[in-house]
């Protein structure tokens, strides 16, 4: 968005004490960022969770019966809560810390430089202390620092694919234009974010900060609203859901209570409330925040060995329900590296292997076998003249190779070194002159001293097919040189139209022969010339000797195509979203089999023209968009997303940002991704590489799975204790609870052991489970809906019967030890509680082996998990500690057990392995006859 256009001396430029001024006018020159969090609110979020506040009302509820009773020693269901609590809040807040650490890491990395005019002196100074109406001074390699107006130009081009998505550098000049131009049309400006490929220029500062064109698309950016990820969702529902039935689970059993037990004394009521602890205790799997918090951040670790960031834990499941990837192409699809693919001749057509700027390819014919030599030979003039008529610059650093300058100029020196011929071009000829390529022109020209032809002045010349072709009244044919016929003519312009179909980008080459006269080097006062001025060289551009025309073009990544073929696989759908050609578009999108053949793309002009109805029915038969403006980015992300769709969308340029934000999870590239859009995304990829989104897509799809694994067994678990509590209160006369003691109220099973059962047993197996080996499928189902539940009707009938089973067979332990039940036993109270605490605590460890699938046999893979193993061994021994150590007796109420006592407890408790395996094999047999009825 630039404001008014100031004028400014260029070779003075702004004075110093001007420059200050107005910087603190107009403020430092860089995007608005959100403001900092503070510490508090970041510490406070951490207990902004339904199940954390069930903690907090068991913690009140236990701190109010402790008083009740007298405050007698310590209130350790309190504290062992309240400790719980605390910890959680502290992990989240470190793991959160870690990813705003990273992430800040990557925006020092980014930190820029501009070259200005102050004081009369060309100056280097930090890209935020810019201000309007500094003269700013371009050259090959730059970023732009902010937005200005041209006011001298020299060869210059612009990368603003960032900014606008082209792919193509664009020329700019100081040609006045008309006003409301779209920014790609805007040749006579150069916006903040963007870099420049070749030439240099002056420019005339406009605009800073929020002020610029990136700074208007941050502005959009503000006004975009996150969602909450499924997960928080889903688990935000569950936390709702336990809270509820909590409630009435404990207000039921404790009117129960009230109805048919004499509660008349303080210490009944007493109690009656510490059962209502310990119904929220069993209730609520204390564990099960820590532990989705160290799964996310297991799985976060994993994302940032693969190079990718995660600013959210959450964000990692989300990706592996992502439904529908939207990408961009140039430098994500692509790898914004222009390269040569074709070059036809009249001796035929050539076609080069390789892609990228590393130098290893060959030439094959039109059958793709080693080309003849007469046509590599005229490839290689070809190639060799596009070289000499550039300005870029390529070499190796270490083991990779780099460009300065023009990525379609570098195409051409990759090019020729595929065929050897760098050494010795560089050696034969020296360049004395040139005529920059401009918009206007199209075409580029440089005059060489031809050493190998007794220092033979030639005019070499490339550009645009249809303006060189105008130039050309020969062309070469082997070794000869011909006329150029008006069939010829016509028959390299339909070469130029078949590489343009398959969205090649076309160039010419053509050169000839200077006379020394020419260049008016044999003059009674000339010598030789060691330089030729560009007017001169300019009128030189006629009846030249046609070449051959190369066809260029940004190639698709390889791994990208490996990555979009595995996403399609685990039916994710990729859809690119792109400003750049149609045509160019669609071929890479084909290539990389986004698109099907004989698909369309779909326009930002087209877009604009629907309404959101239309949009939505649009987005499901087309893949590709083109030309496509930033809030219409926005618009497609919406209409997906009210499809149903869970939308990762991908992107380095500002233009991304809106439609990152605004996506279930935005992921940002770290190298190429400019400061607004990592900002806005979710995830930041530190290597840009599109193939480690497949990785997040697998890591999240694991990490969802084995949520699934421990909610399926926590849930199951606690509700056997809840059941456990509950049949043991309303069955307390059948089962000889009430005989064996003379209190008003007895419960099966203490607060405390409750408390042990989840602190210990519960968490070390749901743990394991959090980093259970991924299974065969996990990248063969389709995605998840965002409809779909992670505790489905399915897992909730499993669990209810799962809960069913652990309650019933540590109430029947009791009743089997204690006299006067259902069966007749001799052991005291506290023993058949022991017995009962002990078979709920190994019918749990049983049951983790359960939880690992809900369809599977417990007994596939049992050993795979070594995780798993050594937890349910750790739970075994201490539950044995807890039952044998004095220490430890009198704190949780628990008496030793004789080995029948233990043989009892490993029989009943095993019942739930048994029951869980009856009931899998029953699903496969009745889903196998309703496929084979």
């Amino acid at each position: 968005m630039t404001t008014s256009r100031p004028t400014t001396d260029l070779e003075a430029g702004l004075t110093t004490s001007e420059a200050a001024r107005l910087l603190t006018l107009h403020g430092p020159n860089e995007i608005r960022a959100a403001p900092p969090v503070p510490t508090w609110r970041k510490v406070l979020a951490q207990f902004q969770d339904p199940l954390v506040y069930l903690l907090v009302g068991a913690v009140v509820i236990s701190i109010a019966a402790w008083l009740f009773e007298g405050a007698q020693g310590i209130p350790v269901d309190a504290v062992v809560i309240t400790l719980i609590i605390i910890g959680n809040a502290v992990l989240g807040y470190l793991q959160q810390a870690r990813a705003e650490a990273a992430v800040a890491a990557l925006q020092r990395m980014t930190q820029l430089t501009s070259t200005a005019i102050r004081d009369g002196k060309v100056t280097s100074l930090p890209t935020t202390e810019l201000v309007p109406g500094d003269v700013l001074a371009l050259a090959e390699g730059d970023k732009v620092g902010a937005d200005a107006v041209l006011r001298q130009t020299a060869a210059l081009r612009i990368a603003e694919s960032s900014l606008t998505g082209e792919s193509e550098p664009v020329a700019k000049s100081t040609d006045p234009i008309a006003p409301g131009q779209p920014l790609g049309d805007q040749t006579n400006m150069v916006f903040k974010g963007t870099a420049v490929t070749q030439g240099t220029g002056l420019g005339i500062v406009t605009a800073t900060g929020m002020l610029t064109e990136i700074g208007a698309i941050a502005r959009l950016l503000e006004s975009t609203a996150e969602h909450p990820t499924p997960l928080q969702v889903e688990i935000a529902r569950v936390g709702r859901m336990l809270g509820f039935g909590v409630l009435i689970i404990a207000a039921v059993t404790m009117s129960t209570i009230w109805v048919t037990n004499d509660v008349r004394t303080a210490a009944d009521a007493v109690t009656v409330l510490l059962l209502g602890v310990s119904l929220a205790v069993a209730a609520v799997p204390e564990g099960l925040p820590a532990i989705l918090l160290v799964v996310l951040a297991i799985g976060v670790q994993r994302m940032a060995d693969q190079d990718a960031i995660v600013k959210r834990l959450s964000s990692v499941e989300t990706l592996g329900s992502t439904s529908v990837i939207c990408s961009d192409k140039t430098g994500t699809l692509t790898r914004n590296e222009m390269t040569m693919q074709r070059v036809m001749t009249p001796a035929g057509t050539a076609h080069l292997t390789g892609v990228g700027y590393e130098p290893t390819g060959e030439v094959l014919g039109a059958d793709r076998e080693a080309a003849e030599p007469g046509l590599r030979e005229e490839a290689a003039r070809v190639i060799s003249g596009g070289s000499l008529a550039s300005n870029a610059v390529l070499r190796q650093v270490g083991d990779d190779w780099e460009i300065l300058g023009d990525p379609t100029e570098a195409a051409f020196l990759v090019a020729e070194r595929k065929l050897g011929g760098t050494a010795t071009r560089q050696d034969r000829f020296t360049r004395i002159g040139q005529v920059p390529f401009t918009s206007q022109r199209k075409i580029m020209s440089t005059i060489e001293i031809d050493h190998a032809r007794d220092d033979e002045r030639v005019l070499v010349t490339k550009g645009a097919p249809d303006v060189l072709l105008k130039k050309c009244t020969q062309v070469r044919a082997g070794p000869e040189t011909v006329p150029l016929t008006s069939e010829v003519r016509q028959q390299i312009l339909l070469d130029v139209e078949a590489m343009s179909a398959d969205a090649l980008r076309t160039l010419a080459v053509a050169y000839r022969p200077l006379t020394l006269a020419e260049l008016g080097e044999e003059g009674p006062n000339e010598g030789p010339r060691s330089s030729v001025e560009t007017e001169l060289a300019q009128t030189l551009e006629h009846d030249l000797i046609f070449a051959g025309t190369v066809g260029l073009i940004d190639p698709a990544r390889s791994e990208a195509g490996l990555a979009i073929a595995e996403a399609s696989r685990a039916g994710i759908r990729t859809i690119m979203i792109t400003g750049d050609h149609p045509a160019t578009a669609l071929a890479i999108a084909q290539d990389l089999a986004i698109a099907a053949e004989g698909e369309q793309s779909l326009t930002g002009s087209q877009i604009a023209e629907l309404d959101d109805k239309g949009l939505q029915a649009a987005v499901h038969t087309t893949s590709v968009f083109a030309r496509v403006a930033p809030a219409q980015k926005l618009r497609i992300v919406d209409a997906l997303q009210h499809e149903g769709h869970i939308v990762a969308m991908t992107g380095d340029g500002v233009n991304d940002a809106p439609a990152l934000k605004s996506a279930d999870i935005g992921v940002a590239m770290g190298v190429t991704g400019t400061e607004v859009t990592k900002e806005a995304a979710a995830m930041i990829l530190a290597d840009d590489n599109f193939a480690t989104i497949v990785l997040a897509v697998r890591q999240g799809r694991v990490i969802f799975d084995n949520i699934k694994k421990f909610l399926r067994y926590l849930l199951s678990s606690n509700l056997g204790e809840v059941l456990t509590i509950f049949g043991g209160v309303v069955l307390a006369g059948p089962l000889g609870l009430t005989a064996a003691s003379d209190a008003a109220v007895v419960v099966p099973l203490l607060a405390t052991q409750i408390l042990w059962i989840n602190l210990v047993t519960d968490s070390g197996p749901a743990l394991a489970m959090g980093v259970d080996p991924e299974t065969e499928d996990v990248m063969s189902r389709a995605p998840r809906s965002r409809t779909d539940r992670i505790i489905d009707r399915r897992m909730w009938t499993g669990v209810l019967m799962v809960g069913a089973v652990i309650a019933g067979s540590t109430l029947l332990t009791i009743d089997i030890f204690l006299p006067g039940g259902l069966v007749e036993g001799d052991d005291t109270l506290a023993v058949a509680r022991t017995a009962g605490f002990t078979t709920l605590v190994l019918a749990q460890l049983f049951n983790a082996f359960n939880s690992r699938s809900e369809t599977q046999s417990a007994f596939r893979g049992m050993f795979v998990n070594r995780w798993l193993m050594a937890s349910v061994a750790f739970g075994l021994l201490a539950q044995v500690v807890v039952v044998e150590v004095p220490v430890l007796q009198a704190a949780f109420g628990t008496q030793s057990l004789d080995a029948v006592h233990w043989l009892v407890c490993v029989a009943l408790a095993s019942t739930v392995l048994w029951f869980d395996e009856a009931r899998k094999l029953g699903q496969s047999a009745t889903a196998a006859i309703r496929a084979h009825p």
